[in-house]
């Protein structure tokens, strides 16, 4: 900040905080906050403003069907929010039923449910102020992932410092003008946050923090799906370091939950229910309560139970024991007036249930079933891309996973070619020579390794993704069905360089003749369960071809 200006902030500051009533309404907050994006370059400009357009209306519309009360609990001038009988509705659809809504200046809220239980909702209804949140609280309701552009991610977050220069220039008009000092106190403030120190270093921390490999901060921007674009527009958002404000988050991504949330709102049966920690915490604290919850349920019911067995065989007998009848029915009706415990219910569906076993380092197991079994699902869990509905996974802190998928194409950048793009994911190799060699021990050699990734084909790009895979030196692998775009011959390689590998591995593959080369377990998903088939893959095909022809028999 320029020397004239850090002499006249003490001065003008106090003056100015007396002064300040922030009216602003969420609109206006957003469309400052994220100007860099508003106005896309080139042709795309119309179709993204026709998009934006289109999504206002929907956001409008949802805006006018949904119903929202609560009352401020919260002190009106506390940087908390605390709002109690929480009411939410949308369509006449009840959400949210007399609850509480409870966020701490400084904390991290990971708010997580099942889908459709009005999660998106109650954060489109707290961007839009229908509860009653204090104005002086500034809301930034970040709902949009960013625009396509040719941008690196790592360019987008750092780019966000470049506003400093725009404030300090603006901030030095206004200290010269006394009717200014509300607009002046919001600049400097808006400084504070942004130091351009280190920016590189800080905005590529923010991005690993939200699943960024090295390789993907410099991939461009149009390139990402638009849940990766969202978690850019968050990394800007998040690009502050002293962040001290409230922050509130949905995902389904267990180690991002872990990574960044200090504590987790559950919104289960129309309540908000409140956990400290992160996700991990969260898992174990939920076990601990509805595991008490349970004891309690169970003894409540066996009183109750007990009791009016003993009203129903004594109530009419002898005056005494009608007498002790009469105490226990008055006892029972006691323990329903004051409330009984209410049985756990858990969230639905499950793809599995009770599922308990474990993996390491020496693990060779191939998972197979019928489609929607969930053997992919399995594989994302393990990841830490889903999370559980109940339990929890643990996963060594220093294991390194690597994991194929048939979309793991789609991050490749397609203008380079395979050499140049091993080059630049793996700096630490200096010479091409050395790099060409490990690229073709994956079958790409020749002018197949400088041609533009673009031009190969589909199995040529799964090379180069197992070549990407392979030279991170992962201690497992998860390969979620590799050969769909290989020939038998590159099969029978990737069979061979897998055996070669020194680590674990899961399999999810319909290839019955890799199953055969690489698995030394056969894993089946089905019925909600995983079973462990105690013979060979052949048998197993042999297993559903008699199902199949039995199936057709009935048929």
């Amino acid at each position: 900040m320029p020397s004239d200006l850090a002499k006249k902030k003490a001065a003008k500051k106090k003056e100015a905080a007396k002064a300040r009533q922030r009216s602003k309404k969420p609109e206006e907050m957003n469309g400052e906050a994220e100007q860099p994006d508003a106005q896309p370059n080139g042709a795309e400009s119309n179709g993204v403003a026709s998009l934006t357009k289109e999504l206002d209306e929907f956001e409008l519309a949802k805006t006018e069907a949904r119903a929202v009360t609560g009352v401020l609990a919260s002190h009106p001038n506390s940087t908390d929010v605390h709002i109690s009988s929480l009411s939410l509705t949308f369509h006449g659809q009840e959400l949210l039923a007399d609850t509480s809504l409870e966020l701490n200046s400084g904390r991290r809220y990971g708010l997580i449910g099942l889908n459709g239980t009005g999660k998106s909702m109650l954060l489109s209804a707290i961007g839009h102020r229908e509860v009653p949140i204090p104005e002086h609280i500034d809301i930034y309701h970040l709902t949009r992932e960013m625009a396509p552009s040719d941008k690196t991610a790592l360019q987008c977050v750092m780019e966000v410092d470049e506003q400093r220069i725009m404030l300090e220039k603006e901030a030095e008009r206004l200290a010269h003008e006394d009717s200014e000092c509300e607009k002046l106190m919001e600049l400097y403030e808006r400084l504070e946050e942004l130091d351009a120190d280190k920016a590189e270093v800080r905005a590529s921390r923010i991005l690993h923090g939200l699943g960024f490999t090295t390789a993907m901060q410099q991939k461009k921007l149009k390139d990402f799906s638009g849940g990766w674009r969202m978690r850019v527009a968050l990394a800007r958002r998040s690009s502050n370091r002293k962040f001290k404000r409230i922050l509130v988050l949905i995902s389904h991504s267990q180690d991002f939950l872990n990574g960044v949330c200090t504590n987790i709102i559950h919104l289960h049966q129309r309540k908000l229910k409140y956990y400290t920690g992160n996700y991990d915490q969260y898992v174990k604290t939920r076990e601990e309560l509805e595991e008490n919850q349970m004891k309690r349920f169970n003894w409540e019911q066996d009183q109750i139970a007990h009791m009016k067995n003993y009203i129903a065989r004594f109530g009419h007998g002898s005056a005494k024991l009608a007498r002790q009848a009469q105490s226990k029915e008055k006892t029972l009706q006691k323990m329903v007036a004051s409330g009984l415990t209410e049985k756990v219910v858990n969230d639905k569906p499950y793809i599995y249930k009770n599922l308990e076993f474990g993996i390491d380092l020496d693990t060779r197991v191939a998972l197979v079933g019928p489609n929607g079994a969930g053997k992919s699902t399995l594989l994302k869990l393990l990841m830490g891309e889903l999370l559980p509905s109940d339990g929890m996974i643990r996963k060594h802190s220093h294991v390194k996973i690597g994991r194929y998928h048939q979309h793991l194409t789609e991050q490749l950048e397609l203008d380079l070619s395979p050499l140049e793009y091993m080059m630049k994911c793996f700096p630490e190799i200096k010479e091409k020579e050395e790099m060409r060699k490990i690229i073709g021990r994956y079958g790409l050699t020749g002018k197949q390794q400088v041609s533009p990734i673009r031009n190969l084909s589909d199995g040529q790009k799964c090379r180069v993704c197992f070549a990407w895979l392979a030279w991170q030196n992962p201690h497992m692998l998860f390969l979620d069905e590799p050969t769909n775009h290989l020939d038998i011959e590159t099969i029978d390689a990737l069979a061979e360089a897998v055996n070669e590998f020194d680590g674990g591995m899961m399999l999810v593959s319909h290839d019955f003749r890799l199953i055969q080369q690489v698995a030394q377990e056969i894993w089946v998903c089905e019925n909600q369960a995983i079973t462990k088939w105690n013979r060979d893959i052949l048998a197993y095909k042999e297993h559903l071809k008699s199902k199949i022809e039995k199936q057709t028999h009935d048929i």
